[in-house]
């Protein structure tokens, strides 16, 4: 059963939903999938970015998953870039490795997100990359992203569609990680020493903290005023 288009829909929200009909006709479910992984993406390119070719051969088989954040489709072969959690590395495909897969394969949209299985090697420019010997679709995306050398630049976009701005600006993804590392290594430190961690009301029915004016809503609810904390 074909799934309706929003009222916002336009041409490329379309063909992806087409797309989205066409693994499911292959028999794929297209969201939910399962893979499993034996590396990730910023793992291999810190350990094998700079190894001899006898290293990048001797690794076996390699298991990623990720989100496709670009498509290079050159007829018989096509790059793409897989970024998970880690950081970001190039697959290669193949037609003749990957045959009836590999139409499937170059049907890729970027932002949808994949698991592949394959072998490590270095390209002519130098870059490592993973030669797709199988490859498992695990999750249709049906919006595209912001375009790729412009991205999200407007603030209030950025703010209002945090989501976005974490898939399109690693800088940001990074920030956020660096928060909650820090945020783990003082509640660590503080419970290391026998503190307790108190969570305390952010809204209030008597405003205080600082002598900041305080923001003010109502509960409808519970039919009453409340004020946010001024303090954190």
């Amino acid at each position: 059963m074909s799934t309706p288009l929003p009222p916002d829909a336009n041409e490329q929200i379309r063909r992806r939903r087409e797309k989205l009909e066409a693994w499911r006709r292959r028999g794929v479910q297209p969201f939910g999938g399962r893979f499993p992984v034996s590396h990730r993406s910023g793992e291999l390119q810190a350990r094998f970015r700079a190894a001899p070719e006898d290293d990048l051969k001797s690794a076996g088989q390699v298991s990623l998953a990720g989100r496709v954040i670009g498509l290079r489709d050159h007829g018989k072969s096509c790059f793409a870039d897989l970024r998970d959690q880690s950081g970001q590395i190039q697959l290669y495909a193949r037609a003749d490795a990957l045959g009836e897969q590999y139409a499937p394969f170059t049907d890729l949209d970027v932002g949808d997100f994949v698991g592949v299985t394959g072998e490590l090697f270095r390209t002519r420019k130098g870059e490592l990359s993973v030669a797709v010997k199988h490859f498992e679709f695990l999750a249709k995306s049906l919006r595209p992203l912001p375009e790729k050398w412009h991205g999200l630049k407007d603030v209030e976009t950025r703010y209002r569609q945090r989501y976005v701005d974490l898939v399109v600006n690693p800088q940001v993804r990074e920030t956020f990680a660096l928060r909650t590392r820090l945020i783990a290594a003082l509640r660590a430190f503080l419970d290391a020493r026998g503190f307790l961690e108190v969570e305390t009301p952010m809204m209030q029915l008597i405003p205080g903290g600082a002598a900041a004016r305080p923001f003010q809503t109502y509960h409808n609810a519970l039919d009453m005023p409340l004020y946010l904390r001024i303090a954190p």
